[in-house]
């Protein structure tokens, strides 16, 4: 099964998650670096309006920063799951990995606060708003997948793609690897069964016993591994011709497709390569 597509090492950068901010006004998306909260001169915390929710953000980091906007305790949004009625498609098993999309959330509506509830419900309504039209559904069926499919696709392309410009030819490379009944192999998804992010992965990573572990399991994995933007998502139902099945982010800006494996065990050498100096 592995003879033709060998376990690779370190072979791409993978986007990673950011912290919320708090500022005056709204919830705003930083990098991950430590940043005090911004309060007023009177040393009041300022209370947002909005929770922005980025593109490629896990489950588990929006319920974080829902539980941050409304000032809640750690873990409210995660149990409130349960009494949210979600609109989730059957395939999700009230899971909302993928359907928590991407956008700017008022925190008060029609005169009324917002709640965990009505915070998730209205990004998985915004969602089915999104996935369920026309153009996403006849692009799925296009490509032989139902639309949890194209979101699950979707997600591993919004943790890949080193850039916009990428996602296409990522998205290229799942479809050719499904349709060679190769594995995956993405790091991203020994990321996120890791609940993790970090650009290393080592041959102990690549055998755990995990669904979402697309180096030993073949096909997707069971749920999608993030919540994809629309950039993505367009990405998924709609890949860049090509015949690529690897690829590797060598620099910032310089990203690798190829179908020769020869080819790509240079390309990560090259990578490998340049992370030494900085290895310390």
């Amino acid at each position: 099964m592995y003879l033709n597509t060998p376990p690779r090492r370190t072979i791409r950068l993978t986007r990673r998650g950011r912290l919320v901010l708090i500022a005056t006004g709204a919830v705003v998306a930083g990098t991950a670096v430590a940043v005090p909260l911004l309060s007023l001169e009177n040393e009041q915390e300022a209370k947002p309006t909005a929770l922005v929710i980025p593109e490629g953000w896990r489950a588990g980091q929006v319920y974080e920063a829902v539980d941050k906007a409304l000032a809640l305790p750690a873990g409210s949004a995660r149990k409130s799951l349960a009494k949210a009625a979600l609109k989730l498609p059957s395939d999700a098993e009230g899971n909302p990995e993928g359907y928590l999309f991407p956008a700017t959330y008022p925190l008060e509506r029609n005169g009324k606060k917002a709640t965990p509830e009505s915070l998730l419900a209205y990004m998985v309504d915004t969602a089915n708003k999104k996935f369920n039209g026309a153009p996403v559904a006849a692009g799925a069926q296009r490509n032989a997948m139902n639309v949890y499919q194209a979101v699950t696709i979707a997600s591993i392309v919004q943790a890949e793609a080193a850039s916009k410009a990428d996602m296409g030819k990522v998205a290229r490379v799942v479809f050719n690897r499904l349709e060679r009944g190769m594995p995956l192999q993405m790091d991203s998804t020994i990321n996120y069964a890791l609940n993790r992010a970090t650009l290393k992965t080592t041959g102990d990573d690549t055998r755990i016993d995990s669904p979402y572990n697309s180096y030993q399991r073949m096909g997707l994995p069971p749920t999608p591994i993030d919540n994809p933007g629309e950039e993505a998502m367009r990405a998924a139902i709609s890949p860049t011709p090509g015949d690529w099945l690897y690829f590797v982010t060598v620099k910032p800006g310089d990203t690798r497709f190829t179908a020769d494996f020869a080819e790509h065990q240079r390309n990560v050498a090259e990578f490998n390569a340049r992370q030494k100096p900085s290895a310390k």
